[in-house]
């Protein structure tokens, strides 16, 4: 009898299916319709990623509580999240209509509604991948807070430390804490939160808001008293998801609204059979690569075009961004404030009413019919093909519109350089499925090799979510013959719908030309570059100008 050889495996491959189960467990539970995620129904989510532990989870594994982890998943859940016992995912279900305020967190586009007390509903309208985000956020902030109850509770009768008695007391004051006060707390928490005074002393200020200078103690506070409440009493959290988001979800129901109201605007105005340009890209880059050179050159002294866009980004002027906006919708910008429940705003250029002569395209040879570009905000993983998909179709399934090409310039996490750096892919890799997207990058590496900012070409891995990478699944990615050399969350989606639209409905034009170019916001294989390091700051500036302007000159087909 062959003798079966132990073959261990390797942290790579760990990961993987630690990724690949939090996939499936994680609609599973969404099809069961709730589960409490500290309790048995959540336990394969809490090992997988206890199993996983991604780089933006900081010290998830470790006893200490991770403080620039749980920052960052803060930013993008609602304020007040941590009181709330019960948190119910919806559909868009009309409570934008009713006496609730909607609560938008500050780092992810999401309506939620603080219902009561005690629960708090979030609004999912843009696909899976807006669960995944949630739900794994959800878990970590629920691991993080038994770490707390770990080091307070004091046998099983609910007695607690002196540290957590005095934690209490100086939460449940309503006035902000004077300078001592404050200090005091904090030497508090450090000894609960297994961190050094000098560690929350740096994190408590970037927790606080206007409305509570103290909002870092109120999270700690009511996530371990949630936590030692579930421990006490068995009163456990709770996540539900609403009938009407299982009902909907899968169904592109918001982005069929979507599409229809820009192709609605461009019937209105009569540029539904012009040459089309999409760009998915943000609210500003294409306007002001177009615009804003002559505007803002007439307002302040610069030396560069750089500058120009520095400037622009500055938040004292205001005035000038205003400037920019009201040039451009008197040539021919209109702008669509997303209406759909997306949160993917449009612009629309009219390039037949641009005075190119006042731009830096001054050079452009456009032949023919000029062209309508549509600039569409950034999509969220999987919402990226539910949106396209939708726009590539036939208007009212009988007016085929005539799309030249599809531009995609996004952030994205680089393998191979530094934040700011820029990647040419020439092929997406879908994470945890065996499917990839080869296609024609109109976009070379060539064509930025004479900017000082270092370029580089390869291919891509979409991920289900950025906050589930670690460092040995991302070496493997980028070590083995995959020669990834960075990752994101959109791109395989574009191109499937891409593909769908001019290869197999036949809906657009099969020869339909993609642009693909991205920024690194972060280096998840560099300790201190993960995303939770912070944002870029003025290092995203010239990069996504340099990516505008060049996807700019080829619809001007500018040689």
């Amino acid at each position: 009898m062959k003798e079966i050889k132990n073959i261990s495996r390797t942290r790579a491959q760990v990961s993987s299916a630690a990724v690949e189960r939090m996939y499936i467990t994680m609609r599973h539970l969404f099809n069961r319709g709730f589960y409490k995620p500290m309790g048995v129904s959540g336990d394969t989510l809490r090992e997988a990623l206890l199993e996983l532990r991604p780089e933006i989870y900081g010290t998830i594994a470790e006893e200490k509580v991770e403080l620039n982890g749980l920052l960052y998943v803060i930013e993008r859940l609602p304020i007040g999240i941590e009181e709330c016992r019960y948190i119910n995912l919806t559909s868009d279900e009309g409570y934008s209509f009713s006496h609730f305020t909607a609560i938008v967190p500050p780092k992810r586009r999401r309506n939620c509604y603080r219902i009561d007390e005690e629960q708090m509903n979030i609004e999912i309208t843009r696909g899976r991948s807006d669960i995944y985000d949630v739900l794994t956020h959800l878990t970590f902030i629920f691991i993080e807070s038994h770490k707390i109850k770990e080091r307070v509770l004091i046998g099983e009768e609910g007695k607690v430390t002196r540290d957590w008695k005095k934690i209490e007391t100086a939460a449940n004051k309503k006035e902000p804490l004077e300078l001592e006060e404050k200090e005091v707390i904090m030497s508090h928490l450090a000894n609960v939160l297994g961190r050094s005074f000098a560690e929350v002393l740096d994190v408590y200020e970037k927790f606080a808001i206007t409305e509570n200078p103290d909002r870092f103690l109120d999270v700690i506070y009511w996530l371990g008293k949630l936590a030692i409440e579930e421990d006490v009493y068995n009163d456990k959290r709770t996540i539900t998801f609403s009938p009407l988001l299982r009902e909907r979800l899968g169904h592109h129901i918001y982005g069929e609204m979507w599409s229809d109201r820009i192709k609605e605007v461009l019937t209105d105005k009569g540029l539904l059979d012009r040459p089309i340009h999409v760009i998915s890209a943000n609210m500003h880059s294409v306007m002001n690569s177009i615009f804003a050179p002559s505007v803002v050159k007439n307002e302040v002294e610069v030396e560069s075009e750089l500058e120009v866009y520095e400037e622009l980004s500055k938040p004292e002027n205001k005035h000038l961004r205003t400037l920019v906006n009201e040039r451009a919708e008197n040539e021919g910008m209109v702008f669509l404030k997303d209406e759909s429940g997306t949160n993917i705003d449009v612009q629309i250029f009219d390039t037949a009413k641009i005075n190119f002569a006042d731009t830096n395209f001054k050079a452009q040879q456009i032949e023919g019919q000029y062209p309508v570009i549509i600039v569409m905000d950034y999509a969220f993983g999987e919402q990226a093909y539910e949106t396209i998909d939708e726009l590539l179709k036939p208007y009212k399934k009988t007016t085929m519109i005539d799309v030249e090409s599809v531009s995609i310039m996004g952030k994205a996490g680089i393998l191979v350089g530094d934040k700011g750096d820029i990647m040419i892919p020439f092929a997406h890799i879908n994470e945890g499925t065996g499917d990839n997207y080869p296609f024609d990058n109109e976009l070379t590496v060539d064509m930025f090799k004479n900017d000082d900012i270092p370029v580089f070409g390869g291919t891509m891995v979409t991920v289900l979510g950025t906050s589930l990478q670690n460092k040995d699944l991302l070496k493997f990615f980028h070590d083995s013959t995959w020669g990834v050399i960075g990752l994101e969350m959109e791109g395989a989606h574009y191109q499937k719908a891409i593909q769908s639209a001019s290869k197999i409905r036949k809906s657009i034009n099969p020869n339909v030309k993609v642009r693909y170019a991205y920024y690194a916001s972060d280096n998840p294989l560099e300790t201190g570059s993960t995303l939770a390091s912070g944002g870029l700051g003025t290092t995203g500036v010239k990069p996504t100008y340099l990516i505008t302007i060049k996807i700019l000159e080829q619809i001007f087909n500018i040689k």
